[in-house]
This record gives structure tokens, sequence and C-alpha cells, in this order.
């Protein structure tokens, strides 16, 4: 009994040690996020190279870039104003959304008329950048790539993942808010 009552302090002090960390039973490398990337980069390289074949053969509209990623041209232009809508501006617009292959996603009609204030509200990428590039009584044809459309989710509807859009886009008005007329 006399060891017993020294084995227990000495019991309790190797018990006292540091405590280990759980260890994780399988580790994860990244090989997924760089597959993801990959595809992502796969696909935006196809979806490119398809519009840049569509602006080949079209010989009749000038095509510009954009610096967000897409391409367009104007089908009228508004020669007598410059100003372009700025944050906080409400814009009045009509939109369409048609595939590469020309076949309507939604009409102009089944859309409407968008009131949309610039950089406020949610639109998909491509049209809330491209509603910036226009002047008021402006429509311009763009080409998104699916990044810049409804990207990998689409829109819940009619456009499923990874579709590239064309939409036709027009201005009817801006309305500029007091801070931007002041600049």
């Amino acid at each position: 009994m006399k060891n017993f009552l020294y084995v227990i302090p000495i019991i309790c002090l190797v018990a006292c040690g540091e405590p280990e960390p759980r260890r994780a039973v399988k580790t994860q490398s990244g090989n997924l996020i760089s597959a993801s990337v990959q595809r992502n980069i796969e696909l935006l390289s196809q979806e490119e190279e398809t519009i840049q074949q569509i602006i080949a053969k079209d010989s009749l509209h000038h095509y510009l870039s954009s610096a967000t990623g897409s391409w367009y041209f104007y089908n009228v232009i508004n020669a007598e104003s410059d100003y372009t809508p700025l944050p906080d501006d409400l814009v009045a617009l009509n939109y369409n959304l048609v595939s590469l292959e020309n076949d309507t996603i939604y009409s102009m009609e089944d859309i409407g008329t968008i009131l949309y204030k610039v950089d406020k509200q949610e639109l998909f990428p491509g049209l809330r950048n491209s509603v910036k590039l226009l002047k008021e009584n402006e429509t311009a044809t763009f080409f998104f790539p699916s990044a810049m459309a409804y990207g990998y989710h689409g829109d819940n509807n009619k456009i499923g993942p990874n579709v590239a859009l064309k939409s036709t886009i027009s201005i009817l008005k801006i309305d500029k808010q007091k801070e931007n007329l002041d600049n």
C-alpha cells in the first residue's frame, strides 16, 4: 500500500504532459482548385475563339473590345452627347439576350425596360460594365464570354451554366445625379 501511494503521484505527473494536436485524417493538395482553374482557362479560351470567329465573319460592323473582356459594335451612335453613365446615375435601358448561334433566349419585350442605378444594383457583370460604355440614345451589340454573363451557375431558368451570350443594349435615358453634374 505504501508503494501504491508513491505510484499515484508519478502517474499523475506523467499524465500531465503537453496535449497533442489532432492530425488531419486526409490532407488535400489543391489539385481540385488547380484543375478548376485550368478548366476555366480552357473554357474562356474556347469562348473567345468562337467570338473571334463570329467577328471575323462579320464584315459589316467595326468591333471594339472593352477593358472588361467583351466585344461590341454600335448599332446607333449619339454623336451629340459625350456623357456616359457614372455611379449613382439612374439609367433606363432595354436589352435582349441571344445565344452565339442567334437563338433568342430573352427578347427585349420579355425583359422590358429596366431602371438601373449604376453600380448600386445587381445585374450580370457584362451588362453592368456595358451600360457605362454607352451614351443616352445609343444602341450597341455586345458579345460576352460566360464569365461575363451568368457564369457557371446560369440564371436558374433559360440560361444554363457556362453559356456565352450576345446582347443588344439600348440606353433610353440617363438621369444624372447631382454629384455627377457638379463634377
